[in-house]
């Protein structure tokens, strides 16, 4: 079985990496600068450099391959939607050429609505395609990322979570390594079938008033949740230099979170993974605080 990964060197891919490099897999990784690879993964795996924005080179890449874990990558175009059509366009030339069987594809909560969840729709798109193509695909719908935490790293050093959420609200939070246990679970297993749709949880909801008071316990210092509006939001990243349209694609997925949603997969036995909040920010943040 020839098994390929994007995104090896992600927050989740290269969990990913290993996982199916424990399982006795030597797989092919994609990647747009192999040299990004840490020195101890290269033998293990076979490296090729790839665009996931053209169609030509995701084909060429892909040949032989029987199962795929794809993650829409980021762009810097100035509509993020128009790098997700292309990545969609990738992806869907690869699978009709190649044949490629199997396919988990790294989603998120909110792609269900298909639409008016700004960058999430993007992800939407990508779904709608895979589900015409009529292979085995499964769709992983993760929740919020701990990872998202390192962007405001230095705010929460200093005191303070950020937040346009609202911050009573709970959401499931999530470890990428644990994501990427199920996505290899999935990737390697041959006993399913169709499209599923398999929701990543994590193991508890927590609103930001309550992730701040892990990481305050954590950190051990008093760590306090602040929320901003839409509006400040706005204005401080047409600040950094953003497109209107990026800057709608990230102020539109918060609200579309924030403003009712529900996720279509409740939290229940397989939709919840082991890895706490209290955990990992020992392991992460905890670190970066003592360096």
């Amino acid at each position: 079985m020839t098994v390929a990964i994007t995104t090896p060197t992600g927050n989740v891919g290269r969990h990913v990496v290993r996982l199916v490099v424990q399982a006795g897999l030597r797989p092919r990784v994609l990647l747009r600068h192999p040299s990004a690879l840490p020195s101890d993964v290269r033998e293990y795996v076979d490296a090729v450099r790839v665009d996931q924005l053209d169609a030509n080179s995701v084909v060429e890449a892909t040949e032989g391959v029987d199962a795929l874990y794809w993650v829409d990558p980021p762009t810097s175009l100035p509509d993020p939607l128009d790098g997700y059509r292309l990545a969609t366009e990738s992806l869907v030339a690869a699978v009709r050429t190649n044949g490629i069987r199997r396919v988990v594809f790294q989603s998120s909560g909110g792609a269900e609505r298909r639409r008016g969840m700004g960058d999430i729709d993007g992800l939407a798109l990508t779904e709608t395609a895979l589900d015409e193509l009529g292979i085995d695909v499964t769709h992983l719908r993760c929740g919020y990322f701990f990872t998202n935490l390192l962007f405001d790293l230095d705010s929460i050093l200093g005191g303070t979570l950020t937040t346009a959420m609202d911050v009573d609200r709970p959401l499931p939070w999530v470890a990428p390594e644990d994501i990427a246990a199920v996505a290899t679970a999935r990737l390697l297993s041959s006993d399913w079938h169709g499209r599923h749709v398999q929701a990543v949880h994590g193991p508890e909801d927590l609103s930001f008033r309550e992730v701040a008071a892990v990481l305050g316990e954590v950190l051990d210092r008093s760590v306090t949740v602040r929320q901003v509006s839409d509006d400040d939001v706005r204005a401080e990243l047409e600040g950094a230099g953003l497109t209107p349209q990026q800057v709608a694609a990230i102020v539109d997925m918060t609200a579309g979170i924030r403003d009712g949603f529900v996720p279509e997969n409740p939290r229940d036995y397989t939709t919840t993974t082991p890895t706490p909040l209290a955990g990992w920010a020992r392991t992460r943040l905890k670190a970066a605080c003592d360096a």
